[in-house]
């Protein structure tokens, strides 16, 4: 909580202002997740920073060097260990192929008008001190757009000043010792510098083989500049490879015939070049044993010029407030059968830290394809131009910017509809005005029509990570509408927290001006994310986001309904019903569960698990329509959801198998149920849709707990362990356990509806009033054993694969619990958190 002030006492009193508004200090990050390190600002064209390193034990790790986050680089581990989106964070990235431990430390510094200042200190050691530890760091930085950068050094240095605006190269080809500074202008960064400056004990190896040869370059850092075409900086790797590559070359050919060969770091360096105008320079240095440099970001219009004491001060301090913050907001419980409880609330701050770290901000054109369709969707009739320009084929869209958390850093760095509901669920517990800053861009996403593409692909350096046959989108296609998960967990902390109107909002709050802040009331508005709890603030916000959130309610049930009296089917709404388009014959993707069995491909199939999220995104629209005020459509939400939950029991029940099932279309053109025990049959309980006292409540709870199906030691499974397809072919939602899952089932077995909630919604009827381990009825005993075992077998699995492997898991294994393809995964698997501290 001292942070923000402890930094203000470091700077010069009478040029610091306070930031301008709450998102001011979300301005910069590091929003470069793909990255192990990258910082940008919330700026489409601007400037970017990366991080790149590589062992010089040999020459054949230059071609393994690390620099976009990467499954194939077999790091030990890599995690912000600790992490605040307003304040900074600790990244810890072990690697042993290159025996090194590197340690990223940024810290934000807030001032003047143009989003602060930043700093970054990265560290090494070695991880086995008694082998040798020689790596080389490049540092680069790029700019995109309008604006210049210039490389200068003082006067009297060895290397004189290098202006990029001169019409010729300009060559010094010995290096630099001492700090590195560079100078910069942008129209919203305004002036601002980088200073590149060494630790006072670091070391670099200047003896070896032909080391006499070079010993003018030892020791050093090493620079170039290069002019890279327009929307290609993100693409820095390459062109710095291919500078060292273009300085060695012709090095390494004088020593090809001598029996030893000069030391990789005496050969794998930069050329110490610049070209006129260049918008990438790198900046690399050469470490043999511990090392350390800082990386200071000094904004002009902060007038303040940062230094290694506000790193050595700054961090301990964010330490310190992020623990007093996590213990308050993500409590630990000592009920855990853990050896270490330390450990365990360690391994809680590093999954939410990396959840937090892993937020992104992405700029870029989408490629979508209005006329794509399916055999079975292509009756479709819609009343909206979803088709229009059928013949068009795949198109680039205009530009659209995102920031939003990333599933996974490796495998998944860019923005999943399906996931971030989940994300937001957590972000928003941390950081309640956060969590709304990134919904926002979302909501910002729907179009005219009401669709949000469920995978957004923006930009080339996004689409590098993805194979091509996932580039396009189709907007007939859906996701489940998780954004309303995170919808409804604002409203709830919007009501929970007022009663009424705060002092602020009634004009009491006595501040003069805006000037004089209260230290405990600022630290608690700004830099804990509180401002739109707010009851004025708040309601501006849902406000603001219920048209266009109505437009998508109305596009899903346009574009996504179901099959009714077509084939003869018996239920008391003749309109509730949905299909989920998009699917293939193998795959329905589009439902987030993409190889989990269903029937065969038809249009008069239908979808247990939509109709489900339908209903509970009718009962989102209708909360949010009461809460503003909206009350016409408040009744209409409401007869919609009574509609839909009828019609769960109507269309998908079968009594026979004593489950909900998926509809589809027999051999004889019947209408039949498709029975497949798992997370599809688990959907009306999981969104809370059934109430407490339903007759087919008791069967579910059955299939839950039956460990010759779902149940087992680590989680529940996705498919039942007797099904004829559990762990065959791509085996992705076929038996694995996935965490979010997990946390729904856990959070409709636990969640009691908070009676400040029923203060600020008109009526007290909400189904989801009605919980099941929380609220008298017949199975409620049943219901509080099943939750008590499973969060605790969920939370020592994950913890424990954890400690094992260095990592969260995407998934994991459905008979031994072992973590299971990509990782990090800290998206939703880092809801463990919340369910450790049983946020729900």
């Amino acid at each position: 909580m001292q942070l923000f002030w402890l930094l203000l006492f470091l700077l010069p009193f009478h040029t610091f202002s306070l930031p301008e508004n709450i998102t001011e200090d979300l301005h910069w990050g590091t929003y470069r997740p793909g990255l192990y390190f990258g910082v940008r600002p919330r700026l489409p064209q601007s400037l970017v920073t990366g991080l790149i390193w590589f062992g010089t034990q040999n020459y054949q790790s230059f071609g393994k060097a690390r620099h976009a986050c990467d499954q194939g680089d077999e790091l030990d581990s890599y995690t912000w260990t600790i992490f605040d989106s307003r304040q900074g964070g600790i990244q810890v990235l072990k690697d042993s192929l290159n025996n090194v431990e590197i340690t990223t430390e940024f810290l934000k510094v807030p001032g003047g008008q143009h989003g602060g200042s930043w700093a970054a200190r990265i560290k090494g050691k070695p991880i086995q001190p008694a082998y040798p530890s020689r790596i080389s760091t490049i540092f680069y930085l790029g700019l995109e757009g309008l604006g210049g950068v210039d490389f200068i050094t003082d006067e009297d240095e060895d290397v004189r000043a290098i202006n990029t605006h001169l019409s010729i190269p300009v060559h010094s080809f010995q290096g630099i010792d001492g700090p590195i500074e560079f100078s910069g202008a942008t129209p919203d960064l305004d002036d601002f510098t980088i200073r590149i400056v060494d630790g006072v004990d670091n070391q670099a190896l200047t003896l070896g083989p032909h080391s006499e040869a070079f010993a003018h370059r030892l020791g050093k850092s090493h620079y170039v500049g290069l002019r890279v075409n327009p929307g290609q900086v993100w693409n820095a790797k390459d062109f710095i490879v291919q500078s060292v590559l273009k300085h060695a070359g012709p090095i390494a050919e004088q020593y090809r015939q001598t029996d030893h060969a000069p030391d990789a770091s005496f050969v794998l360096q930069l050329p110490d070049e610049t070209v006129t105008a260049s918008n990438l320079f790198a900046v690399q240095k050469f470490f043999d044993g511990e090392f350390e440099f800082d990386v200071f970001f000094d904004s002009a219009s902060s007038h303040n010029k940062l230094d290694s004491a506000v790193i050595d001060l700054g961090i301990p301090a964010l330490v310190s407030s992020f623990d007093g913050r996590f213990e308050a907001r993500f409590p630990t419980p000592d009920s855990f059968a853990v050896s270490n409880h330390e450990a365990l609330e360690s391994f809680s701050k590093a999954i939410t830290s990396n959840l937090l770290g892993g937020i992104g901000y992405f700029y870029g054109s989408s490629i979508v394809n209005k006329g794509f369709a399916f055999e079975w969707d292509q009756e479709d009739d819609y009343d909206g131009d979803e088709t229009q320009d059928s013949q068009q084929g795949a198109r680039f869209t205009e530009p659209r910017a995102l920031f939003t958390a990333t599933p996974s850093r490796s495998f998944f760095p860019r923005g999943f509809y399906w996931d971030e509901g989940f994300h937001l669920l957590h972000i928003g517990q941390w950081d309640n005005d956060l969590s709304l800053e990134i919904l926002k861009d979302w909501i910002n996403l729907i179009d005219e029509n009401g669709w949000i593409a469920r995978e957004q692909i923006l930009g080339d350096e996004a689409r590098s990570r993805v194979p091509p046959e996932f580039h396009t989108q189709v907007p007939t296609f859906a996701n489940p509408p998780t954004l309303t998960m995170a919808v409804t967990a604002f409203i709830e902390r919007l009501a929970a927290q007022n009663d009424g109107p705060s002092a602020a909002d009634l004009g009491m709050d006595f501040a003069m001006g805006g000037e004089q802040v209260p230290i405990a009331g600022f630290v608690e508005s700004t830099q804990k994310g509180n401002e739109y709890l707010s009851h004025n603030k708040g309601l501006d916000f849902l406000r603001s986001i219920y048209v266009p959130l109505r437009r998508h309610y109305d596009w899903f049930r346009r574009t996504q309904r179901g099959q009714i009296k077509q084939y003869g089917r018996k239920a008391r709404s003749r309109t509730e019903a949905y299909r989920w388009r998009g699917r293939s014959e193998t795959h329905v993707l589009t439902s987030g569960m993409d190889d989990y069995p269903r029937g065969p491909p038809h249009a008069g199939e239908l979808h247990l698990d939509l109709i489900s999220w339908m209903g509970f995104f009718t009962r989102t629209m209708r909360d949010l329509a009461e809460f503003i005020g909206e009350t016409e459509d408040a009744e209409s939400f409401k007869e919609i959801e009574k509609a839909i939950i009828e019609n769960i029991d109507d269309l998908h029940w079968n009594e026979d198998a004593k489950m909900y099932c998926d509809v589809g279309i027999s051999s004889d053109d019947e209408s039949e149920h498709i029975c497949h025990k798992g997370y599809v049959s688990l959907f009306p309980f999981m969104l809370s849709l059934l109430p407490p006292d339903s007759p087919h409540l008791l069967p579910v709870l059955d299939l839950l707990r039956d460990p010759d199906h779902l149940w087992s030691s680590y989680g529940i499974r996705s498919l039942s362990a007797s099904h004829p397809e559990f762990g065959r072919g791509e085996n992705y939602w076929k038996g694995p356990i996935w965490i979010q899952m997990n946390y729904m089932i856990l959070s409709s077995l636990h969640k009691v509806c908070r009676s400040e909630l029923g203060k600020g919604l008109a009526g007290t009827d909400r189904l989801d009033e009605q919980t099941y381990a929380a609220i008298e009825g017949p199975y409620q005993e049943y219901a509080r054993e099943i939750y008590t075992e499973l969060r605790r077998n969920v939370v020592e699995n994950v913890y424990k694969e954890y400690e094992r492997t260095g990592y969260v898991w995407e998934q994991y294994d459905a008979l031994t619990g072992e973590g299971r393809r990509s990782h990090p995964f800290t998206g939703w698997t880092s809801l463990v958190t919340l369910i450790l501290s049983e946020k729900y």
